[in-house]
């Protein structure tokens, strides 16, 4: 999904918040301004001051249907009878949000099919709400014509059986709505048994992760004063339903963070593999936005060690600075590919800039933007920060190569490569792999959000020979 060309109309104008109205503002801003839904919804939600119910109404309309567009836009396509590009591209927008509400919700198909041809009136022009009528009218009847029988569910389920093309890629992209490229990749790694759950998995909004900042405060702790529920893997981990993490306390003030389990699991792995010698130096060599970096200094403030954490952008070292306040943290700004003397460090995290395949779940539109060539590319860049963290780690010093991609050429396809130089051992990661079921591959931990309920972090750790 590349960014649509803007339409004449695009920003509701409203006299009282209206929570579709806001969820379409959000969809316009991501697919005609590229801009990041995470970062669009929030500011509209404050605009606005919608809160509660109406505020999740609009998070899950948005997030929802800017993660199912491709499957929404081949259902709006085959009920209008015509090639979406013909179409202005925020009537195409308006029509994938009540698509969804019809396909995925449980509102009622006549306000869904009311309430859009209303905020089409509003946003984008009375003259086409006819037609807003008659195509989501159509999709509502499914394409069988069976005029409200059945569930959102059985209404998905007609459709994509319907325009089903009998090639078995093809069609999981369509009913899970992934592009074919993305499933592909999973299905090489999983294989046909676990790839339907694997690509719904993507599709289910993940509950929010804290970590309780070691030294700072306890998980049980934590736990306890949020409401929340102890991790099943991390012992920093606590889940929580739902909410604004932001508003509690113990984040606010830094002794908690939101933190995927998964991330938390690889960063731990990494401080607590066994080494001899000195363990004093330890490095993150891609830093931002600061999460691993905070964890890896709570950790290292236990034992005397300091983290030198670097990263490239100005920015996202400001993050990295206010993440790790208070915390045995030096922050450089440079590019990890040049940093350092060799032989200087004890540990050295790469949690490598990557095609993020693995937190689709957690970044409705990315599925949509992301192109094969974009791996290809972050391969190279992964090459090469893993080869100069292998430089600066000291003989016998441990090396943690992550990435948020389960694909092959940004993880296996790597480290292989790395470790046909020669120099260079492979580590078992068995603080995760001995903890946690299912999530050893070939040497390396593989965690996945269908078996573990994490996003999908991989991990190598590797061991500097003399």
């Amino acid at each position: 999904m590349g960014p649509r060309p803007p339409a004449h109309r695009h920003a509701v104008r409203m006299t009282r918040p209206n929570p579709r109205h806001v969820a379409f503002d959000a969809i316009r801003a991501v697919s005609a301004e590229d801009a990041y839904a995470n970062i669009a919804l929030p500011k509209l939600l404050a605009a606005t001051g919608l809160e509660g119910r109406d505020a999740a109404l609009a998070t899950e309309l948005t997030y929802g249907t800017l993660r199912t567009l491709g499957t929404l836009e081949a259902i709006v396509a085959a009920a209008s009878g015509r090639e979406l590009d013909r179409l202005q591209a925020d009537l195409v927008d308006a029509l994938c949000l009540g698509a969804y509400q019809l396909l995925y919700t449980r509102v009622p198909p006549h306000a869904a099919v009311a309430t859009t041809v209303s905020l089409v009136k509003a946003a984008v022009s009375p003259r086409v709400s006819g037609l807003t009528n008659a195509v989501l009218r159509k999709v509502a009847a499914g394409p069988a014509e069976a005029r409200g029988s059945g569930s959102s569910a059985q209404l998905l389920d007609e459709w994509t059986a319907r325009l089903a093309s009998g090639d078995r890629i093809a069609d999981l992209a369509l009913r899970h709505a992934h592009p074919k490229w993305i499933v592909e990749e999973f299905d090489a790694i999983l294989g046909p048994d676990e790839l339907p759950d694997a690509l719904a998995a993507d599709n289910v909004a993940p509950p929010v992760h804290l970590c309780a900042k070691p030294g700072r405060i306890d998980r049980d702790d934590l736990a306890a004063k949020t409401g929340g529920t102890p991790g099943r893997w991390s012992p920093y981990a606590v889940y929580l339903p739902s909410g604004a993490p932001g508003r509690i306390k113990a984040v606010a003030v830094g002794r908690a963070s939101v933190q995927d389990e998964g991330s938390q699991l690889v960063a731990t792995a990494l401080a607590n593999a066994p080494m001899d010698g000195p363990d004093a130096a330890w490095v993150d060599l891609c830093a931002g936005p600061g999460g691993k970096t905070a964890l890896l200094g709570s950790l290292a403030a236990q034992r005397g060690a300091a983290v030198d954490a670097v990263e490239i952008a100005p920015h996202r070292a400001e993050l990295v600075t206010k993440a790790a306040k208070g915390l045995p943290v030096t922050v450089h700004t440079g590019d990890g590919r040049s940093f350092g003397t060799s032989g200087s460090a004890d540990r050295v995290l790469v949690d490598a800039p990557c095609s993020g395949l693995g937190a689709l779940r957690r970044r409705p539109e990315a599925r949509w933007r992301k192109r094969p060539s974009d791996v290809e590319e972050l391969s190279r860049l992964q090459r090469e920060l893993l080869a100069s963290a292998i430089g600066l780690v000291r003989p016998g010093g441990t090396v943690a190569y992550v990435t948020c991609s389960p694909v092959r050429a940004e993880t296996v396809d790597v480290v292989a490569d790395l470790l046909r130089r020669g120099g260079v051992e492979l580590v078992a990661p068995q603080s995760i792999t001995d903890a946690v079921p299912d999530s050893s591959r070939d040497g390396f931990a593989q965690l996945w959000p269908q078996r573990h309920g994490t996003d999908a972090m991989f991990l190598a750790l590797l061991r500097r020979l003399a």
